[in-house]
């Protein structure tokens, strides 16, 4: 049961409140000063306050700013007997839900108390929320027990309560995105926005705008002023992906803001101040980008204060089960189906592949395996070439021939796939006559 505080020094004044409150399914407690009001919140959960303004030993309105301080999902009402604009303006400052005259406004009260409870609820609800983003994006959820990845958390714990700028790096797949998550999600700004952009995935003139934003008639269709994703970050962190795509002229622009913590919109000339942390990641060796001179080197140093290497997947093979383990159990809500284990030589299979794709493909194969099995992850449920690992290798001439025709098989399905289905040019590829190439796919029930 929702739970009200009234706080009043007229006794009868505070019972008559407190009946009329109780019928509306509210449980109603009293307090008649601010000493009595404390020991009440000390001794339970109070959702609303009903606070009259003059107490014996203080005032309602310097009350509310501190009951807020502390309680900061508790709605107040503030009563008075003599209404006056400063103090209204001042209870609302200090975080009062609203303003009451005592008589006056005595039919304001029912309807003001649900009001406050939808915010109180609505509060709720999203402290609660932001508390699953928290542990979804916590240290706590990225899975590995490999000593790389254990590494990797390690540093990244650390640099999470500074404001230093973070430079991931590694192949692609990786999780540096999730690792840039949890950073945020442990750090000082964690209340703040994390906004994401993948540089290459603009052109240079698109990724201006969207990283510092526009004016209006900056250029073609820039119809109205909008602000950048820098500035969405403000007081919070932006993680640049792939940051080794960025054009040098931008570059320059972001070393700019790293400098002077201030950026220009396009079709501007006035700077904009700004605080944000930068997280960046690549899967470049940007060291060798500033040999070629695709990346500035000055630029490198200030992204890379603080450097974490992820490794790929095929040096964290003692985590490829728990992790296949972890996108099965997501699939079956999105594909609703009930597969409830995976078998040993799935998982076998999966332990001997390179992982070009690191975690990224291992959870393509796990959805597409999911999709196709009915209740056990099955070896006959990966792409050819995964379960042509776990084929045993036998002395007999039948099998060896077999196993031959199994990689001849995979391989001229991967060159398909690669020349989407173009046999012309995947006979070429293979340096084979067209007719030898459908004669295998017949041979092979390629088709």
């Amino acid at each position: 049961m929702r739970k009200v505080l009234i706080i009043d020094d007229e006794e009868k004044l505070r019972t008559l409140l407190a009946r009329i409150i109780s019928l509306e399914g509210f449980e109603v407690l009293q307090a008649d000063d601010c000493k009595g009001a404390w020991k009440k919140l000390d001794q339970s959960e109070v959702d609303v306050i009903l606070c009259d303004v003059k107490l014996p030993d203080g005032n309602g309105v310097e009350l509310s700013k501190k009951i807020k301080d502390k309680f900061p999902l508790l709605e107040i009402i503030l009563l008075t007997a003599y209404g006056n604009i400063p103090d209204g303006v001042q209870a609302m400052k200090n975080g009062a839900f609203d303003y009451i005259t005592k008589g006056d406004d005595n039919n304001k009260i029912i309807p003001l108390l649900y009001r406050a409870m939808e915010k109180v609820d609505l509060g709720k609800k999203v402290q609660q929320l932001e508390k699953q983003l928290g542990d979804k994006h916590s240290f706590d959820k990225i899975i590995g027990k490999s000593k790389p990845i254990q590494k990797a958390i390690e540093l990244a714990r650390k640099v999470a309560a500074t404001d230093t700028t973070v430079l991931l790096t590694g192949e692609t797949g990786t999780g540096k995105e999730v690792f840039a998550q949890a950073i945020h999600q442990e750090s000082k700004r964690n209340r703040n926005n994390f906004v994401a952009i993948n540089c290459a995935a603009f052109s240079k003139e698109l990724l201006e705008s969207e990283m510092f934003g526009h004016k209006a008639g900056a250029f073609t269709g820039a119809n109205k002023d909008r602000k950048g994703l820098f500035e969405e970050a403000n007081n919070g962190t932006i993680f640049l992906d792939e940051i080794g795509e960025m054009p040098l002229e931008l570059q320059a622009k972001l070393l700019r803001v790293l400098e002077t913590n201030e950026f220009i919109r396009v079709g501007e000339s006035k700077p904009t101040k700004i605080n944000v942390r930068i997280i960046a990641a690549t899967h470049r060796d940007l060291q060798k980008e500033i040999e070629l001179g695709h990346f500035r080197e000055d630029l490198f140093y200030r992204i890379a204060v603080f450097q974490i290497e992820l490794p790929p997947l095929r040096e964290r093979v003692i985590d490829i089960e728990d992790l296949a383990n972890y996108f099965l159990k997501s699939f079956l809500f999105k594909t609703n189906k009930k597969v409830t284990s995976i078998s040993k030589e799935y998982i076998e299979a999966l332990k001997q592949h390179q992982w070009n794709g690191n975690i990224r493909e291992l959870k393509n194969i796990i959805e597409r395996s999911v999709i196709l099995s009915d209740d056990e992850l099955v070896i006959e449920s990966l792409p050819l070439d995964l379960q042509i690992l776990t084929t045993p290798v036998r002395n007999d001439k039948t099998l060896s021939a077999f196993n031959l025709a199994s990689a001849e098989k995979i391989h001229i399905q991967k060159v398909l796939n690669y020349t989407n289905g173009n046999k012309t040019k995947t006979a070429d590829l293979l340096n084979i006559a067209l007719t030898t190439l459908y004669r295998k796919i017949a041979e092979y029930g390629l088709e």
